[in-house]
């Protein structure tokens, strides 16, 4: 009897590879250090509902993902997203020309990646620390000192910095990882209880701590009593401001959300912050996936290729091709 395949990360990359290898009738199990699945698409609990905190929209471009997105969108998963878009320059608020498709999970952004999950095995609340190689299998090492496997192959799916430890039996690999540099971005959520006056329902903003800001209500299948703003920082702000304290973090970019949106802002009713310190690659590569064949040794992710939510699909798929491929 084969080894299973472990998959260490269950954000869009880690499934996306689950998915393909399950389909080709490969008996995988995945990790993850988190309580659920989701990675940077996961949706914070929280006491006004769940908030997505991560990646706020994804949009779809290669034919592959264009495909699969449509097969989400007719099972529920997700739906478009047509919020009325500003930009804000200068402290001047102006309608965005931008008419790309946005696509959101539903109700939540993680209802994707629990879609995805389904019924596979997986453990959750288990960081992995290390991934060493037998005579014949792969074992994993998880922070208790538990041993798991053995497996006949490892995808490590989880980001760079993180995978250049788990990849450390293969150097070259191990090395690629480390040199990409993944910047840090605070995300604050706010919610009034009186809606806000103004049309903004989603901002691109420039020369300020904010980068973003998003309406929840805007987005398909939220219903929030609440009307809840998800504010993302700049990667430079986030990076000087990276030890701040939340509520410190929150009282700034609230300062600068206040001072952008061209209306009165009260008191919020809810607040939190949530730090994301790998949020998204400094640069995009071209790799695909990362993959030493001979060992049965790969990685995949969002760092592996644009940094968005489809490069992280498009990374999972390409890491299974090849291991596929190499079975082959």
């Amino acid at each position: 009897m084969n080894a299973p395949i472990a998959i260490i990360g269950t954000g869009i990359a880690g499934l996306s590879a689950a998915q393909t290898l399950h389909a080709a009738g490969q008996e995988i199990q995945l990790f993850d250090k988190s309580r659920g699945s989701g990675g940077r698409m996961a949706s914070k609990r929280s006491d006004i509902g769940n908030l997505d905190l991560g990646a706020q929209y994804f949009t779809a471009r290669d034919r592959r993902f264009v495909e699969v997105v449509q097969q989400w969108q007719a099972r529920g998963w997700a739906a478009e997203w047509t919020p009325s878009l500003y930009n804000s320059h200068d402290g001047q608020l102006g309608a965005s020309p931008d008419e790309q498709v946005r696509w959101v999970g539903t109700p939540r952004m993680s209802a994707i990646t629990r879609a995805l999950l389904g019924a596979l095995p997986v453990q959750f609340a288990c960081r992995i620390t290390e991934v060493f190689r037998g005579k014949q299998h792969w074992n994993l090492q998880d922070a208790d000192g538990q041993s798991h496997g053995p497996f006949s192959h490892v995808i490590v799916a989880t980001p760079a910095p993180q995978a250049s430890a788990l990849l450390a039996a293969a150097p070259k690999l191990a090395g690629a990882a480390a040199s990409v540099i993944m910047e840090p971005t605070w995300a604050v959520a706010l919610a009034f209880a009186t809606p806000l006056d103004t049309p903004v329902e989603g901002c691109f903003v420039q020369d300020s701590p904010l980068d973003w800001l998003a309406r929840e209500r805007s987005k398909p299948g939220r219903d929030n009593p609440h009307d809840v703003w998800v504010l993302h920082a700049s990667n430079s702000w986030s990076k000087q401001h990276l030890d701040l304290p939340k509520e410190a973090v929150i009282e700034q970019l609230y300062g600068a959300f206040a001072e952008l949106i061209g209306c009165a802002v009260p008191s919020p009713s809810f607040t939190l912050a949530h730090r994301w310190l790998y949020a998204r690659p400094a640069q995009a590569h071209q790799w695909g996936a990362l993959a030493d064949a001979d060992l049965g040794l790969y990685a995949c992710g969002d760092w592996c290729l644009s940094g968005r939510v489809e490069g992280a699909w498009l990374s999972g798929q390409d890491a299974a091709r090849r291991l596929l491929e190499h079975l082959a």
